[in-house]
């Protein structure tokens, strides 16, 4: 059975990050893949929107998927249907993602646990914007 790390954990991880590669960004403003990546970046991480079809969003370059980023982000961040986690983890276990983040309803325990045994810190099910609020 999955299990999320403790909040202490959490903080720490929010702490630390600095990138955050936010995949099913979306450039309608009213979308939570818009604007909890705008809150974020706000707080002053570096959004990275992950999105094929767009150019940009938030003042940055997008990309298709996270295999096409130029760089490791700190986090990956994901606002997809629970169906299209498989793939993301994959990308991610390819380019050597260290940190991955399931937003609230994003859940798919086999690829969760496929990511950990991978070595990647997992959260799923919680909202990065509502638990910034734990580094208060």
């Amino acid at each position: 059975m999955f299990e999320n790390p403790s909040e202490d954990q959490i903080r720490d991880l929010l702490r630390r990050v600095k990138s955050i590669a936010v995949v099913g960004y979306s450039p309608k403003p009213e979308r939570p893949g818009h604007y909890v990546a705008k809150a974020l970046q706000d707080y002053g991480y570096r959004i990275i929107p992950v999105r094929p079809g767009i150019g940009e969003g938030l003042g940055e370059k997008a990309y298709p998927r996270v295999a096409d980023l130029p760089e490791t982000p700190d986090m990956v961040d994901v606002f997809r249907e629970p169906s299209a986690v498989e793939a993301i983890v994959d990308d991610c276990i390819v380019r050597g993602v260290k940190n991955l983040w399931l937003q609230d309803g994003v859940i798919n325990e086999a690829a969760a646990r496929r990511a950990q045994a991978a070595g990647i810190t997992v959260v799923m099910d919680r909202c990065t914007l509502r638990d910034q609020g734990l580094l208060v």
